[in-house]
């Protein structure tokens, strides 16, 4: 079982906290990104990783609720001025800045560093189910005995629905999917709306 990082010295224990604390989806992004990461023997900075995961939705709560960017950069820039107001170098603010804006972007982020990939893988299994056999039953169920996921499905979906509404434009995705159902008969995309429906996680 893996756990958030312990205080160590570091920004962790510092004064202040990350915006509406650490709810069990902010921690199952974590657990499942440094399992992950140790499970094909990544390097990586375990703190990072834990900012990233803690402010990678914050985008969708009622506290940007007017913003008018990608849901993403909300939180992004949130853990940089976070980061930065603790002292912590430009250069690791920048990567989990680059985790929290790239992590609905498939693929790119597995080409970048750990400390950016492990929130995707994160996000990828914990919201998606992408990677949900690669675990042991057991260890999938201690995850979710210590960070539960009532109603995860419908609630997430309701999360993003609230936090896009209002920013239409934002919304906007990968242009080459347009040119393919513009001029490719019959062409089809992957739905995120039932990648979430139906992934192999109960609820």
């Amino acid at each position: 079982m893996i756990f958030p990082p312990s205080p160590r010295g570091s920004f962790t224990r510092r004064p202040g906290h990350p915006p509406e604390g650490s709810t069990p989806a902010r921690r199952r992004v974590y657990v499942f990104g440094a399992h992950h990461g140790r499970r094909h023997g990544l390097a990586f900075d375990p703190e990072l990783l834990y900012i990233g995961a803690l402010f990678h939705g914050l985008g969708l709560t009622e506290k940007l609720r007017t913003s008018q960017q990608r849901f993403e950069l909300d939180g992004a820039d949130e853990a940089r001025a976070f980061l930065t107001a603790r002292g912590i170098p430009a250069d690791r603010a920048r990567l989990v800045w680059e985790g929290i804006a790239l992590h609905t972007t498939p693929e790119i982020p597995h080409h970048m560093a750990p400390e950016v990939a492990l929130v995707t893988a994160g996000v990828e299994l914990g919201v998606l189910g992408i990677g949900y056999d690669t675990l042991p039953p057991e260890t999938r169920e201690a995850v979710i005995a210590a960070h539960p996921r009532p109603d995860f499905k419908r609630r997430i979906l309701h999360a993003f629905h609230a936090g896009l509404a209002h920013r239409p434009q934002a919304a906007f995705g990968n242009v080459k999917a347009d040119v393919l159902d513009r001029f490719e008969e019959g062409s089809t995309r992957p739905n995120f709306v039932r990648i979430i429906e139906d992934s192999p996680w109960p609820d």
